[in-house]
């Protein structure tokens, strides 16, 4: 088995990405303080042609190079806007008929094993701050609350984990 080069890997360029039909998924970033985890959500969205980012709150923006580091160049593929206010966000969403999911533990969540969306149906997931999560009052708007199965001792992921964890999930049930 050999490793292919990345010139064998048959990657479109930004402007064929922006021409392709997206993935019906939002990302929304909730108060995200670590460049570094906006610039790997950024780059696991352009993996799986997620339609939208948007970056609230104290989350930084594009560009910066920061960000760059991790993002690798998909923050000029992958669509994005920064609105201070989640809530108006959600909102926004909400009105525009798209199913929120706040990805947080809290009562009464979905476990994400055994959450299968809708295909006809647009989500957005919402990933919050690294300490304090998703504002409350968010998970108080969203449509439902989805959980990530945790067995071990810890009782997180960090954000760039769990953006990538869900994103593909919710990618490969979609498909």
């Amino acid at each position: 088995m050999r490793k292919l080069k990345n010139n064998e890997l048959g990657r479109i360029s930004v402007e064929e990405f922006k021409a392709q039909k997206k993935t019906p998924i939002i990302v929304v970033l909730d108060n995200i303080r670590s460049v570094n985890n906006i610039g790997a959500v950024f780059r696991t969205s352009d993996a799986f042609l997620i339609e939208k980012i948007y970056l609230c709150g104290i989350c930084a923006t594009p560009p910066n190079k920061e960000i760059h580091k991790t993002a690798l160049g998909s923050t000029e593929s992958v669509a994005w806007e920064y609105i201070a206010d989640t809530l108006t966000v959600i909102e926004k969403l909400k009105k525009d008929k798209v199913k929120v999911l706040a990805i947080e533990q809290a009562e009464n969540s979905t476990k994400l094993d055994v959450f299968f969306p809708d295909k006809s149906e647009k989500y957005a997931i919402v990933l919050g701050n690294e300490v304090k999560g998703v504002q409350q009052d968010v998970v108080n708007a969203s449509d439902v609350c989805i959980e990530i199965p945790q067995l071990g001792t810890k009782h997180s992921l960090n954000i760039s984990v769990t953006a990538g964890v869900v994103i593909w999930d919710l990618f490969q049930k979609m498909r």
